[in-house]
């Protein structure tokens, strides 16, 4: 039985503020030394490596890869769409080269918004999906949500056929019961019709749904998702009298202000503005300024993170510290509010001060889930600065007829509860899990006699409606969609329906008595209506090949403030929770969107949910995230080292309960509680359903964001969070360098390259190629794009909480989170850590049956077949690359794992080690295609699978040898330097350190 320890938060915090100059550290237990974490640290293969248990069945790994597919043999294997699809370059002659991909241009839709993709095909199935370059949204970049779309794909806990109150029924029987259903609403124009949907941008999907409402005029269209945008487009309200979508131009911008806004993370466009920003901070490789941010926030978040200067304050503090501002800075008619206690009015005031100096190259930006005061005020500092028509434009909203989601729902429930809904179809979503509870939209959703669901998966709402129909997976079908700038791509499938899915287009065409009707013959003769004129043959052909429909952009239009705005929204507060003197604050709650499964719909994604979160490390889990003072404040114990054992409380709020584990986060705001969204799920399938606790049974519609009023109980239960955190530290050497921009400019040879000259080990001579990699932890921001890309390219395997627990994850690529600074305000850094590929590799001299070895090319090449598994390698690795896949992982039997496999990458099976190959099997391809064409390989022509998803641009890979390559000016920058280069093990792979731009005005703590 574990002893567990109280961790010393204050002797913590006093080491911290004594050290002299920056102390880089990964979780609260190594700065505590403690012996738990010593004993993990020290122990290459905790003590619960020798505990696996020998019963694990296949099965179990089948449930932890979610995607083995008992039909797809039948079903899927080599099955083409419908309709002619058209790859994104020149296609060979033949249909299908064997051994060789083709890519095809297509959209990924995530909350309304269409990401660009190229998707490749091997013999007609989908295996890898990269970045459109030359779509606005992508810019050849993914995020971890496309990155894992192939698996989801592959689930074969999607729903798979058209069911009737549990029962398997054909497409047909359901086609004649809704005929008749709509026969009797034609009677009555359509009264008791009803339509729910997610917000869409599709055009043709909103035409459908038009035409349906001309057809029955007394039916309506009603929407929701739980991540909407409802304060949003209520700040846009009040400030201008009109919805409008903003489009930021980051690029252009030398001063950002994130008002609780994660744009670097969770916004529509963050891959471009991810792109923008980390241009405008290569000032060590080409930018010639570098942009600041100030981050005002309550969570750590990737925006945060990349700050140069981050204010930690409650959700509720955040419209006090904007209305501040925004007086300062010159809004007219702001009255301000007095600032939270623990905000220096100073470091207020140089804000100001530099948003001024940049007027007109400033910018903004407001979260979606603050308030709507928080988004006008935000608006109007925009307006007074001078940034409109520079740094931000205005365009029609992207989404098609945009509503309050919320109040939309709300009218729904009532005319539910009322008897005036006869017919409700649910298209996607699932709001009997998602909705606020307070609106108790179950128990109203029972009460329609007619309930139709078409959802990816028997989830939830499925299981309370009469008929459930699947989904087609946007790889599966046609259809169409609006990225964040307005300009439209086309979904086109890259594989036939492997569960005879059907399209929202397909479902709703049969309300039009258009039943037989395909989504391809949809989708194209809406956009054939909309070029009537010209050769629509070569258009549709262009459009398929690029990935978007040119000119489709939505336009910049001008707008202005309301006259006496400012009257509507008073004089603000604190925001609740403010204590009386000599009082204790109140505990504030804070709902998120998880990072990795989003709102719940990725619950059943293995690869997301052994994805760590980027700031947290959890996988598997979510938990409430609570500071160090506030556990004190609490009297809470908790211990992360070895299997981390969470203290269990209860949060109470409103009248209801959930219980959650405590995860204890340097850099959260004090008395302020934040909970991820997406868990407890009870139908998501064998992967996700039971995981975590759901956060939307104590979540309402009036405060949907943020609250006071929580009240926290402790239980005396514990209950083990798996986190990544601890696992494969570097012993306190150093790790990440970093430094600010005036000491870049003053000395630009701050950093300690690390790289002795001296060795024993004897040298390699190499004939034109040898590779290698550079990473800018600048430029980094953790997304963790990179991991997933790495684990769809290379076949990596999903292992489960329990081996995550025992320190057995199996991922290639990892990225590191260090702090340095304050531990309740810390700075935060990123830094991704692939194989090093040493040039003198202590991995290499250790094993016994040469399974490592260095190749002509300077690769550090694993021999499958030779392993044996003795894991000398792994323990003479410094760097803890190396993965032993102790259990047989990999499914070598289900069929639907011989569609998602990469076939250029072995399959490993049980007892050897893996690792990061620099993508080997995209080296020799390029290798292959020079040879034949009788050239040397051209600089950026290889792409590893890392540097193809990283939308800042971060990862580069080359031809160290060759000066004029990209990756080889970067390794002769003043900033490179190499991870433990003291131990002389000549990385391959460096790094040039993270530059920052702190105000001067400002006092760095």
């Amino acid at each position: 039985m574990s002893t567990q320890k109280h961790l010393d938060l204050a002797s913590i915090r006093a080491r911290l503020e004594a050290s002299q100059g920056k102390e880089y550290w990964r979780c609260l237990e190594e700065l505590a030394e403690t012996e738990e974490f010593q004993e993990f640290l020290h122990r290459e293969f905790p003590r619960q490596a020798a505990s696996w248990s020998p019963s694990i069945s296949r099965r179990q790994f089948v449930k932890l890869m979610g995607a083995s597919l008992a039909l797809a043999g039948l079903t899927g294997c080599g099955a083409r769409p419908v309709g002619k699809i058209v790859p994104y370059v020149k296609a060979p002659d033949e249909a299908v080269v064997p051994g060789k991909p083709l890519y095809f241009a297509t959209a990924m839709p995530l909350s309304g918004y269409a990401l660009g993709l190229l998707v490749e095909s091997h013999m007609g199935r989908p295996t890898k999906v990269e970045g459109n370059p030359d779509h606005p949204a992508s810019l050849g970049a993914t995020d971890a949500f496309a990155q894992a779309a192939v698996l989801t794909l592959y689930d074969p806990d999607r729903s798979q056929a058209v069911t009737n109150q549990g029962r398997i029924r054909p497409w047909d029987t359901f086609l004649t019961e809704l005929s008749h259903a709509l026969d009797e609403q034609k009677t009555t124009q359509g009264a008791g019709l009803r339509l729910l949907t997610e917000s869409i941008s599709s055009p043709t999907l909103a035409n459908q749904i038009q035409t349906i409402l001309t057809q029955f005029p007394a039916a309506k269209w009603h929407q929701y998702e739980p991540v909407g945008r409802d304060n949003t487009r209520a700040g846009n309200l009040l400030a201008f009298g009109e919805d409008v979508h903003p489009v930021y131009q980051i690029g252009k911008a030398n001063v950002i202000l994130a008002l609780d806004a994660d744009f670097l993370a969770c916004r529509p466009g963050t891959l471009r503005y991810v792109h923008d920003f980390a241009e405008r901070r290569r000032v060590a490789t080409g930018a010639t300024e570098m942009n600041r941010l100030y981050a005002i926030d309550n969570s750590p978040t990737l925006t945060g993170s990349a700050a140069d200067h981050r204010l930690r304050v409650r959700a509720s503090e955040v419209e006090a510290v904007a209305r501040a501002i925004a007086a300062r800075v010159g809004v007219e008619g702001v009255v301000p509010s007095a600032l939270p206690p623990t905000v220096p009015p100073s470091w207020i005031d140089a804000l100001v001060r530099d948003l001024q100096q940049n007027r007109g190259s400033s910018l903004v930006i407001a979260g979606e889930s603050q308030t709507p005061t928080v988004t006008a005020l935000a608006h109007a500092m925009n307006q007074v600065l001078g940034n409109v028509g520079n740094t931000i434009i205005y365009t029609e909203p992207v989404v098609a007829n945009p509503v309050d989601l919320t109040a939309s729902l709300r009218e729904l429930i009532q005319d539910m509860d009322a008897g005036r809904v006869e017919l409700l179809v649910v298209i996607s979503g699932n709001p009997v899990y998602t909705a606020p509870a307070d609106l108790h939209f179950a128990e109203s959703f029972m009460k329609v006699p007619l309930r139709i669901h078409l959802s990816l998966y028997d989830d939830e709402t499925s299981a309370l409606s009469h008929w459930h129909i699947p989904e087609t997976h946007f790889l599966e079908t046609w259809s169409d969609a609006r990225a964040y700038d307005g300009t439209v791509s086309i979904i086109q499938p890259l594989i036939a329906p492997l569960y005879a899915g059907k399209s929202a287009h397909e479902l709703l065409a049969a309300f039009t008595g258009e039943s037989g009707s395909s989504a391809h013959d949809i989708v194209r003769a809406y956009w054939q209506s909309q070029n009537p004129s010209g050769d629509f043959e070569q258009f549709w052909q262009q459009v398929l090949n690029a990935g978007a429909v040119p000119n489709t952009a939505l336009q910049p239009k001008s707008v202005s403030l309301q006259p006496n705005w400012t009257n509507q929204v008073g004089t603000g507060n604190q925001g609740p929770g403010q204590p009386a003197a000599g009082t204790q604050p109140a505990f504030e709650i804070v709902f998120q969107p998880d990072p990795n499964i989003y709102d719940g719909r990725f619950a059943n994604n293995g690869w997301l949910q052994e994805l760590p979160k980027t700031v947290t490390k959890l996988t598997w889990d979510n938990a409430a995230l609570i500071s160090p003072q506030t556990a004190e404040r609490l009297g809470l114990s908790f211990d992360q080292a070895g299997v981390t054992q969470a203290t269990v409380v209860e949060l109470h709020y409103k009248g209801r309960m959930v219980q959650a584990p405590i995860f204890v986060l340097p850099g959260q705001a004090d008395n302020s509680i934040t909970v991820y969204l997406g868990y407890g799920r009870t139908r998501a399938g064998r992967v996700g359903t039971g995981a975590g606790f759901n956060a939307y049974a104590i979540r309402t519609s009036t405060a949907p964001w943020f609250d006071s009023g929580l009240e926290i109980r402790a239980t005396g239960q514990r209950v083990p969070l798996a986190t990544t955190q601890h696992h494969w530290t570097m012993e306190g050497r150093k790790i990440v360098q970093a430094g600010t921009l005036q000491q870049y400019r003053e000395n630009p040879y701050f950093v300690d390259p690390m790289t002795p000259t001296i060795s024993i080990y004897p040298g390699y001579s190499y004939q034109g190629r040898a590779w290698g990699m550079a990473i800018d932890l600048t430029a980094c921001t953790g997304c963790n794009a990179c991991v997933v890309a790495c684990q769809a390219e290379n076949n990596i395997p999903v292992v489960g909480k329990d081996q995550v627990l025992m320190g057995r994850e199996m991922h290639w690529l990892r990225v590191d989170r260090y702090y340095t600074g304050r531990l309740d305000n810390p700075e935060v850094f990123h830094q991704p850590v692939p194989c090093m590929h040493c040039e003198t590799a202590p991995c290499e001299v250790v094993c016994p049956v040469a399974a490592t070895v260095h190749s002509k090319e300077g690769l550090n090449d694993m021999i499958y077949n030779r392993c044996v598994g003795t894991r000398y390698c792994s323990n003479n690795c410094p760097y803890k690359v190396r993965r032993f896949n102790f259990l047989q992982f990999a499914d070598w039997d289900t069929p639907s794992l011989k569609l998602l496999r990469n076939p250029e990458v072995t399959v490993r099976s049980r007892g050897v080690m893996e690792k990061c190959t620099y993508c080997v099997q995209r080296i020799r391809a390029a290798e292959i295609e020079a040879e034949k064409e009788n050239r040397e390989i051209r600089d950026g022509e290889i792409v590893t699978a890392c540097q193809a998803a990283c939308p800042s641009q971060a990862i580069v890979f080359g031809n160290i040898l060759d000066s004029n390559s990209r990756v080889a000016r970067l390794k002769a920058q003043p900033l490179n330097y190499s991870l433990l280069g003291e131990l002389n093990t000549r990385p391959r792979t460096t790094y040039l350190a993270a530059l920052r731009n702190p105000n001067p005005e400002i006092e760095t703590e």
